[in-house]
């Protein structure tokens, strides 16, 4: 069974961020799933919703290091990973580390960097290392990318590739407040910003034993299977040029235990899976054009196979 004060912690975490953030618990326990799982989270959405400050309360929320990269069409990779610089003193090139050497890094817009740029995190956030300059440097343990993106902006913007989507365990998207939380929102921020009130409640090396904690729940095999029975379907369905690779399989088990373990239990079930098919899968599936012209969405063709695919027990 889950520790009862990593519990605790995490609880604490996911307070900090209910009173940034209000109204949103659903986004928060979604970004939370990501983190203890070991995953990168996208979100995406319109300008003013609070992304980079769901990001930023994270961030201060837990007691590691935290880097931020604006970025724009003229970032470059060195910016990102570091660069050798030379000493006269020494007669010898100094390497000074770029951002990404972090525990949480926020990439905020990542889609107006390059795609050269871009792909300077690809490594990162698959293999947790990073190679330059002929060496190969592990980062930091733990190391999580939050990125954010506007999906409205075109002028200025390079749309990420599918390999770099299927980096991210999710892409979740916040959504406008409701008018209550709005309300809530406006009175909370009239003397000081809630921001300033986040303080850690979860170190690093608590949030390594989480993740520990947390690939030790068990999946039962009729629920692998289901999930299996999932990911095959986006892959044969006629719509989608592209379906859902393995590393989808493994992110939404990885997922699916982290969901789980949020709910002090140490098996996966069924409804753990429901909540994590959209914001895990839906980014991974590249549509045909004719699909796109009519209207269809990835989320819609998920719900589509969620509803044909016979949930166990």
């Amino acid at each position: 069974m889950p520790t009862e004060f990593l519990q605790e912690k995490i609880h604490a975490v996911r307070d900090n961020l209910s009173n940034v953030i209000r109204g949103k618990k659903q986004v928060i326990d979604l970004i939370l799933i990501s983190m203890i799982s070991g995953g990168h989270v996208l979100l995406d959405d319109v300008p003013g919703v609070g992304k980079t400050t769901l990001a930023k309360a994270l961030a201060l929320s837990v007691d590691a290091k935290f880097k931020r990269i604006q970025c724009t069409p003229d970032l470059l990779p060195a910016d990102i990973l570091g660069s050798s610089v030379y000493n006269a003193k020494t007669s010898e090139f100094d390497f000074y580390q770029g951002p990404i050497f972090t525990n949480i890094l926020l990439a905020d817009e990542i889609n107006r960097a390059s795609p050269r740029t871009q792909s300077a995190l690809l490594e990162a956030m698959s293999e947790k290392q990073v190679s330059i300059e002929g060496k190969c440097i592990v980062l930091d343990d733990p190391f999580m990318v939050i990125a954010t993106e506007n999906p409205v902006e075109s002028y200025g913007t390079y749309p990420l590739p599918e390999a770099q989507l299927d980096r991210f365990a999710m892409m979740i998207s916040l959504g406008y407040p409701d008018a209550e939380a709005e309300l809530e929102m406006l009175e909370a921020r009239q003397k000081i910003d809630p921001l300033q009130n986040v303080k850690p409640c979860l170190s690093c090396e608590d949030l390594n034993t989480v993740r520990e904690e947390v690939k030790q729940v068990d999946i039962e095999k009729s629920i692998a299977s289901y999930m299996l029975t999932l990911i095959r379907a986006t892959r044969q369905d006629d719509r989608l040029q592209l379906g859902c690779s393995p590393r989808a399989l493994l992110t939404l088990a990885a997922s699916a235990r982290a969901a789980a373990w949020m709910d002090n239990r140490d098996f996966v079930t069924p409804a753990d899976v429901k909540l994590l098919i959209h914001p895990v899968l839906a980014h991974r599936m590249v549509l045909d054009l004719r699909t796109r012209h009519a209207g269809t969405t990835a989320h819609d063709i998920l719900q589509e196979l969620e509803d044909k695919v016979k949930v166990p027990f």
